[in-house]
């Protein structure tokens, strides 16, 4: 069985591909292409996070009872990234490559230092606690992330 950990690893790493797309094609000095990229690369990264603060959160903290740990500092996080991809976008929407760069660069920071507090410590402490509950769980994130 997959672990929560592989799968929300995984789908890290399928919104960081899209996050690349966008630079890509705004590298090529393709503002069209960088915002049709960016905005599903938005919409996925959204998505994840909704997942998580819907699903994986509260499992997590009814087995274990931390509300104010590792899920309260990620929510926070969250809420300072989706500030963040709303920025990044409204530059973009207005064709403000200068101003898309600096809100997408502290945003690559801040994602960066986000996924690898979850990859190597709420998500195995989920694993760990979850347990046989991982895998009622797993099958409710594949299908809110499938939408995505």
């Amino acid at each position: 069985m997959t672990s929560i950990r592989t799968f929300m690893t995984a789908d890290h790493r399928h919104c960081d591909d899209l996050f690349a797309e966008a630079e890509q094609a705004l590298a090529k000095n393709n503002m069209a292409a960088a915002l049709a990229a960016f905005q599903h690369f938005r919409d996925a990264t959204r998505a994840h996070f909704e997942s998580e603060e819907t699903t994986l959160f509260p499992a997590f903290e009814a087995k274990t009872g931390m509300t104010m740990g590792p899920t309260q500092v990620m929510r926070m996080e969250h809420v300072q990234m989706r500030g963040l991809l709303d920025e990044a976008l409204q530059a973009l929407e207005g064709g403000d490559a200068d101003a898309y760069v600096g809100h997408a660069d502290t945003l690559l920071i801040m994602v960066q230092q986000h996924n690898l507090k979850e990859e190597n410590v709420l998500y195995p402490m989920c694993d760990q606690h979850l347990g046989p509950e991982a895998g009622g769980l797993l099958q409710r994130l594949e299908t809110e992330l499938a939408r995505a």
